[in-house]
């Protein structure tokens, strides 16, 4: 055998413009609303489950508010780790490359190949257009 056809990455990054700051700021805000309306949901919920659940059945209470602590702690941090997301891209210098994501390709690896610029390969993005393949 002399070659081999493997399924590779390729790094997608962007080049930071206002435009993309902008868009990844709203998108940011819109995520930190959502959560924060959910965890007013939840709270409501709470109160309400206990109400109806757990009248005079300590054990069921305690189950009730521990499903609950979880629920609110998981959106919590997924809501501080949006807002530390927002904070930092808006310290970014415009120009700054941001990783965007990753996506694979198929490539056929000869005996010979070089194969570390085989795996290295990324692409660049401006404002949504390919301006650089590097390998």
């Amino acid at each position: 055998m002399d070659s081999i056809s493997l399924k590779v990455p390729v790094a997608i990054k962007a080049k930071l413009t206002e435009k993309l700051r902008k868009n990844i700021s709203d998108d940011l805000t819109q995520k930190i609303q959502q959560v924060t309306l959910a965890l007013q949901q939840l709270d409501i919920e709470e109160k309400r489950v206990i109400q109806e659940e757990a009248q005079g059945n300590l054990q069921a209470l305690q189950a009730i508010r521990q499903h609950f602590a979880a629920e609110r702690q998981q959106r919590e941090a997924f809501k501080a780790d949006a807002e530390q997301k927002l904070s930092d891209i808006g310290k970014l210098a415009l120009g700054a490359e941001i990783a965007q994501g990753q996506l694979e390709r198929q490539v056929e690896v000869k005996v010979g190949d070089d194969f570390s610029s085989v795996m290295n390969v990324e692409i660049l993005l401006e404002d949504g257009k390919v301006i650089a393949i590097r390998s």
